[in-house]
C-alpha cells in the first residue's frame, strides 16, 4: 500500500438509538426515516437542510438496493407509502 491509502482517514457515521424501533431489527427503522425524509422535502422543500438527518439514518440503515428501488418506484408513481 501507498503511504497516501495508508493515512487516509475515513468518517463513519452511525444512526443513532431511536426509541420507537428498539429491537434489533432495524427494517421499520429504515422504512420509516426513508418516508420521513421525503414527507419533509415535501412540506418544507427540496432545500430544508434538517431534513437531511432523515437521509442520512435511512442510509445508515437501509441496505442501497432498497434505496435504489424505492427511488424509482416514486419516479414512476408507484411507490406504496404515504408521503
Amino acid at each position: 500500500m501507498s503511504p497516501a491509502i495508508m493515512t487516509e482517514e475515513k468518517k463513519f457515521w452511525t444512526a443513532p438509538f431511536d426509541p420507537r424501533f428498539p429491537n434489533t431489527n432495524q427494517t421499520k427503522n429504515c422504512w420509516q426515516n426513508y418516508i420521513d425524509y421525503h414527507r419533509c422535502r415535501k412540506v418544507k422543500g427540496e432545500d430544508h437542510a434538517p431534513c437531511d438527518y432523515f437521509k442520512k439514518v435511512y442510509s445508515s440503515l437501509c441496505p442501497n438496493s432498497w434505496i435504489d428501488r424505492w427511488d424509482t418506484q416514486i419516479e414512476e408513481g408507484r411507490f406504496p407509502g404515504r408521503i
